[in-house]
Parts: C-alpha cells; structure tokens; sequence
C-alpha cells in the first residue's frame, strides 16, 4: 500500500504545479530589471549617426524607451499608442531601432511617421540584450533617476496605455 502512496503523492504535487502554471499569463514575464537602474548605452542616433545618444544624457526626465524596427509587424500595430504617448506633456519616447537597418527604419518612420524624440541605433542588438528584450516590440518606462519602473512586453495595446502605461508615467513625474 505504502509503495502507491510516494507516487501518487508526488503525482498530486505536479497536478498542483501545473495547475498554477496554465492561470498564468505567459506574455508577462516579470523582469528581473524593473526597480533596477537602467543599463548604459552609448549609441549612434539614426538621424545623425555622428551624435551619441546614451542613457545618462536622459537622466533627470521621466522616459520612455521604446524598442522597435522596421520588419517587425506588431511595431506597426503600436505606432499609433507610441505616438499618442509621444504627445503627452513631460514625457519624452526615445526610440530603439533593435537589429535593423538604418535606411529601412528611416523608410519605414517616414511612411508611418516619426514620435521620438531622439532614435538610437542597436544594429548588433548587444543594448536589447542588456535591456532583456525578449522580441520586438517593447517598452520601458524609466524614471527620473534612471531606474526602470516597468517593462511592457509586446506591443502597447489601448488598455495597457489607459490602464498602465500613462498612469504610471504620470505617478513618476509628480
């Protein structure tokens, strides 16, 4: 009898897990960055490859930073939230162009149009990795400080800008 018992117990167990894994959503992969500064890049600016855009000349403003590229289609279905979010006052959105190439971003900004304020070029991806970009799209809202307050994982959505996104921008810039 006792010998039935060890594998049934260790068959409950594993239920038990499995049960917890599948009410997990699996597009939110928590971060190991949120609440931790955020990593330094130094990197060419798309428009004007001799200018350097780093992450210690955004220090002291509320920042976004949105990773994108030009062969990436649910980018294009974000354009329209990154732009909107462009627009609210205090907020600045600096662009990532992740693993692209430069003449293909700017096509591709030019047809959709353009809502950062300044766009670095990571054409190797060696910043997205430091970053912990799991694909493309993805978002970073960075305080003041220079410290990641949240990652959203995939592309902006109209409920994660309402509900999430603007409310924890304006919570940082108070």
């Amino acid at each position: 009898m006792k010998r039935y018992l060890v594998p049934l117990f260790i068959f409950v167990v594993m239920a038990g897990f499995l049960a917890v894994g599948l009410q997990r959503n699996p597009r939110e992969v928590p971060s190991p960055l949120v609440d931790k500064p955020a990593p330094a890049f130094d990197l060419p600016q798309l428009h004007d490859p001799a200018a350097r855009l780093t992450a210690e000349q955004m220090k002291g403003r509320v920042w976004v930073l949105n990773v994108f590229a030009s062969w990436c289609t649910p980018c294009l279905a974000e354009h329209p939230y990154v732009t909107q979010l462009a627009r609210q006052p205090g907020i600045t959105v600096i662009g990532l162009n992740y693993k692209d190439r430069p003449e293909d971003a700017k096509g591709w900004l030019r047809k959709h149009g353009d809502p950062y304020a300044k766009i670095a070029v990571d054409a190797e991806g060696r910043v997205g990795i430091d970053y912990g970009v799991y694909g493309v799209p993805e978002t970073y809202l960075i305080d003041k400080q220079g410290v990641i307050r949240h990652k959203q994982i995939g592309p902006i959505t109209p409920q994660a800008l309402m509900q999430t996104i603007l409310p924890t921008l304006r919570k940082l810039n108070e």
